[in-house]
């Protein structure tokens, strides 16, 4: 089935039933998953799936409705749906769709490779990360490890002449393994994913990974209430990202429900601190030639040496803001509207190894793991809990658990001093090792 032509086919349809634009998303795809545990598989499962989204506007009006079937009864059983209800919605006059016919180049996101790759080297290699972290003397338990991948095609047709599609693929695997010492117990665990599979780290890298991230937490203790500094890991980067990303979101900034609102062109953290948004790193987890709605994706600064430069829209929401969309319509498959979501999100990395942030710390934490929201994007306070390491004099003294950390964005921000080079861009949200001059660390 050619689906570009399917969903322009059934643009067609709608405008015919009785639509004055429209838009039509379809999605077809294949998914496979493998767990194991303790040398054993557990699970095998492999499925594919297709269906259609429409999108359908009548006087000012929009409605959606959307079919997990592309046969031609059900598609236009849906879009009578669709029609139906937006006869009865309230106008807007932002509801518009976009026109631009553009691609932007991501590169090659689609290995044909993988479906070719055998399910016995899958499994093995699922097997092999298990077996590799229970080699390790201090690891007592195995968590189970697994293998994924998927593989579809996207099309988008609309009105306005819009007709685009593109192929992409992802693969990963996973493991996750405990650790003891007496009657203590501490898990950790390790992942890797990529667009291509032989992109893949080696087994031997991410179990060596999880297995140390289990044991290295044994003895963990708590400190004393205090302020003192706090140095973020690659692991935790959505701690501060997760939050700057809500109030960058154009609904919110018109809501003023973002901490961000009307702040562009001023400083707003330190000079360190730089905020990309990109959707054509090659071969990046986000990337893709256009958004949700068929807009072309794009690389953008959304902060500059700690200077705000633009938010994120999809159309509608930047017809309403008197703006174009920044091709941020993001979708969570053919059965959702477009929202407003991030590509390739990432803090630009700085010069700073990572042992020489932790050297050039004399009292600290260094977090390896965060629970809670972070940064609220509303207002602009974060919280948490942590764990990872306490940092004496330029050293790794203990591991630590049960702390809360607390400061507002404003500080937090402009607090931050240090960046490392240790960018991982194989990451959907993603900074390197950087580090918060003073925070509120909540202990004994």
């Amino acid at each position: 089935m050619d689906i570009k032509q399917t969903a322009e086919r059934y643009v067609a349809e709608c405008l015919k039933k009785g639509a004055d634009a429209a838009e039509v998303y379809v999605e077809s795809g294949r998914r496979l998953s493998v767990r194991v545990r303790n040398g054993e598989i557990e699970t095998v499962q492999e499925a594919s799936s297709h269906g259609a989204g429409f999108r359908v506007f009548v006087k000012g009006a929009m409605a959606f409705a959307s079919s997990n079937d592309l046969s031609d009864k059900t598609c236009r059983e849906a879009i009578d749906r669709a029609v139906a209800f937006a006869r009865i919605t309230t106008a807007d006059p932002s509801n518009v769709l976009p026109g631009d016919t553009g691609i932007g180049d991501a590169g090659p996101l689609y290995d044909p490779e993988i479906a070719r790759v055998s399910m016995d080297r899958k499994v093995g290699l699922a097997l092999k990360a298990e077996e590799l972290a229970l080699k390790d003397a201090r690891i007592t338990l195995s968590g189970g490890a697994g293998y994924g991948e998927g593989e579809g095609e996207i099309a988008l047709a609309n009105s306005h002449g819009l007709l685009k599609s593109y192929r992409a693929s992802n693969c990963s695997f996973s493991v996750s393994v405990v650790a003891a010492a007496g009657e203590e117990r501490s898990s950790g665990g390790e992942s890797c994913g990529r667009r291509f599979f032989t992109d893949l780290k080696p087994v031997e890298e991410v179990a060596g990974r999880a297995a140390r991230k289990a044991w290295e937490m044994l003895g963990a203790r708590s400190v004393k209430t205090q302020k003192a500094a706090v140095v973020f890991s690659p692991d935790v980067a959505y701690a501060l990202l997760g939050g700057i990303l809500g109030a960058v979101n154009g609904e919110r900034v018109l809501q003023k429900a973002s901490f961000l609102a009307g702040r562009i062109g001023e400083k707003i953290g330190s000079g360190l601190l730089t905020l990309v948004d990109d959707g054509l790193r090659p071969k990046g987890p986000a990337s893709a030639p256009f958004d949700g709605e068929g807009v072309p994706q794009q690389t953008r600064t959304i902060v500059e040496a700690g200077v705000l430069r633009g938010y994120m829209y999809n159309t509608i929401v930047a017809a309403r803001a008197g703006v174009k969309s920044t091709g941020n319509a993001s979708r969570g498959g053919f059965t959702s509207l477009p929202g407003i979501g991030p590509h390739n999100f990432f803090m630009a990395a700085g010069t700073s190894k990572a042992d020489d942030i932790v050297r050039a710390t004399k009292r600290g934490l260094l977090v390896r793991e965060v629970t809670g929201y972070g940064i609220n994007p509303v207002s602009g306070h974060f919280s948490g809990g942590a764990a990872g390491f306490w940092i004496e004099n330029g050293k790794i003294a203990h591991p630590v658990r049960g702390l809360t950390i607390a400061a507002t964005a404003a500080a937090m921000l402009e607090g931050i001093d240090m960046v490392g080079d240790d960018l991982d861009l194989d990451r959907g949200i993603a900074a390197p090792t950087f580090r918060v001059a003073e925070m509120q660390i909540g202990g004994e």
